[in-house]
């Protein structure tokens, strides 16, 4: 591929200089960069956009011309025609496209190996590479086999009918910085999907720029510093951060340029407002914003939200409501009315775009008035914020072509829709957390004892009457056919659930059923009826390889191990690998790549 790419950067350039242009630069790889005559500069770009051709154009008189694998022999022609200005050519093209010199030095040249993995020698048919991929996606866990509850994820359904415009070739094949208008539909999408976020969240304006929820944490503070140097306060620097926050919320002030000063939580797991109260007035003169999660990273709805954000205005501050859980608020409430300054929102989160192994993700910011000229700019593609904060990625709309997924879920749903889908979500969380109340404690409720979509339940008693950790609680689940909760977080040695609006009340009772019947094994711990440190939990999870083994030597049945429920008899993801210690493999990076002696050399080299 990159001797193909290569070649035909070096064939173009080639021919370009029989055309009598010059090329910039003798090094390159795959592109190439000429220097044109002023006149001839407009006349190259319309002829090339005849044949549905973009080329960068470098101010004053140079355009850019970038090949990759895709760029066909046919196409070569169109773009020496294009630069002929179709005037007949005085060469063919192939006296210049048999193998031409390298424009690479050969000082440049690599001299190593590449793709010497095994893994990249070991299928050499299609049908092998398909069913090695399946192989792969059989020991992943998605919701196609059960629920994720994973507290403050919102693994939530990704409807095939929003994934499929992504598969598109009009969304999935243009360019960043394709001309805007050859880019009508995306402008009216971000418009509209802009339009339809800022209504939801009760802000005056977005960005969908930030590609990640921490990017977005990162953009409003930039925002909100912005907005404070406007105003000549730009020492303004202090951030408040509840005690109970995301990891990200102070890497993210850090970051911003700003000191990070905690705030304590009071017993119900709510910002304990004596302390925010205190500090804003110790940091008055300094005070920058408050960064809080509603509802609280807790699960619970604080009652006294519009109270703190009154205090930290008054206090001159900003207040920079953390969207990751906005999956309680959509269509019940909006961080605007609250008292919100800026917002960001998880789009792989609340809005369907899939994010299990790392992205891509979308995290935009919906702003008040006062700071919409502050929102994110960007140096090619002006998006008319008079006083950006700066830019936050490398293309102007983040990872637009995810943002269908994002405006088919909003038009399928409706406002009524996306209303009743907090609602479910809310009752859901709390059907789990009165199900399980019987045999776990519940560690934090709001009033009436109630959540908001996820609980927290606390397993740090079991370790002193069973010697059962969260750890071993989590492992053991998956014996039962289910991703584990979050594990300690945001509470050391508890979990974390929250179950989503996409899961029906029978994949609710499995799932409650699951971990009562896991209470029922850490009960037998209890009444030492099961071996304190030979039992079901401290094994778990327990692999098809074990269970089938000739040499079981645990005390309790292969059954109990294998099949702890009906519902797993019928389907179980099984888990590929048994126990590991996690802490050591925390504490001990091991890498899995292979010895330096498959690579055919010395360690020394």
């Amino acid at each position: 591929i990159a001797e193909r790419v290569h070649t035909r950067a070096v064939t173009l350039a080639n021919a370009l200089r029989r055309l009598r242009y010059r090329i910039v630069h003798d090094t390159f790889f795959d592109t190439v960069c000429v220097e044109v005559p002023e006149w001839a500069l407009p006349r190259l770009l319309d002829a090339a956009r005849a044949r549905r051709i973009n080329l960068r154009p470098l101010p004053p008189t140079r355009l850019c011309i970038a090949l990759d694998e895709t760029v066909t022999l046919g196409d070569l022609a169109d773009l020496i025609a294009v630069f002929s200005l179709n005037e007949a050519l005085p060469f063919m093209l192939e006296d210049i496209g048999n193998k031409p010199e390298r424009a690479i030095p050969q000082s440049l040249e690599r001299r190593s190996g590449y793709l010497e993995h095994p893994v990249f020698h070991r299928h050499h048919s299609e049908t092998e590479m398909l069913r090695y991929i399946k192989r792969l996606e059989a020991r992943d866990l998605s919701l196609t086999s059960a629920m994720i509850p994973l507290g403050s994820c919102t693994m939530k359904l990704n409807a095939t009918t929003e994934m499929m415009p992504v598969s598109w070739r009009e969304f999935n094949r243009l360019h960043p910085f394709a001309p805007r208008d050859q880019a009508a539909g995306y402008d009216l999408l971000f418009r509209q999907l802009e339009h339809q976020l800022a209504e939801i969240t009760g802000f005056a304006a977005v960005s969908l720029q930030p590609n990640a929820g921490s990017q977005g944490e990162y953009a409003g503070l930039l925002v909100i510093r912005a907005y404070h140097r406007s105003r000549n306060e730009s020492h303004r620097t202090t951030c408040l951060i509840p005690q109970s926050a995301h990891g990200t919320n102070p890497a993210s002030a850090v970051m911003a340029g700003m000191k990070v000063v905690p705030v304590k939580s009071d017993a119900r797991g709510n910002i304990h407002l004596g302390d925010l109260a205190a500090k804003a007035a110790t940091h008055r003169s300094t005070l920058a914003a408050l960064m809080v999660t509603y509802p609280s990273t807790h699960g619970v709805f604080e009652s006294s939200i519009r109270e703190i954000c009154r205090v930290v205005h008054d206090n001159g501050g900003q207040v920079y409501m953390d969207g990751a859980n906005m999956n309680a608020q959509v269509g019940l409430c909006r961080p605007g009315d609250i008292g919100a300054d800026v917002c960001h929102l998880n789009l792989h989160k609340t809005f369907c775009i899939p994010h299990g192994g790392g992205g891509p993700g979308m995290g935009p910011i919906g702003v008040a008035k006062h700071l919409a000229p502050f929102l994110p700019d960007h140096p090619i593609v002006d998006l008319d914020h008079r006083e950006a904060c700066g830019t936050i990625s490398a293309a102007p709309w983040g990872s637009a072509v995810i943002l269908p997924i994002s405006w088919a879920y909003i038009a399928l749903m409706g406002y009524d829709g996306l209303a009743e889908a907090t609602r479910v979500a809310i009752l859901s969380a709390n059907y789990v957390a009165k199900r399980l109340s019987g045999h776990y404690d519940v560690l934090y409720s709001g009033p009436g004892g109630l959540v908001a979509h996820e609980c927290i339940i606390d397993t740090r008693p079991f370790k002193a009457s069973a010697g059962v950790d969260v750890e071993d609680i989590a492992k053991r689940i998956i014996d039962y056919g289910f991703h584990p909760p979050t594990v300690s977080f945001p509470v050391a040695g508890t979990l974390m659930i929250e179950p989503t609006e996409s899961e029906s009340r029978e994949e609710l009772d499995r799932f409650c059923d699951a971990m009562i019947s896991i209470r029922s094994e850490i009960r037998e711990i209890e009444e030492g009826r099961a071996d304190r440190e030979n039992n079901p939990l401290t094994n778990a999870p327990h692999t098809l390889e074990r269970v089938i083994s000739d040499a079981w030597d645990r005390p309790y049945p292969r059954e109990l191990a294998a099949y702890p429920s009906r519902s797993t008899r019928e389907h179980k993801v099984w888990p590929t690998v048994g126990r590991i210690d996690s802490a050591y493999g925390d504490r001990n990076l091991i890498c899995v790549c292979p010895g330096m002696e498959e690579y055919g050399v010395t360690s020394d080299k």
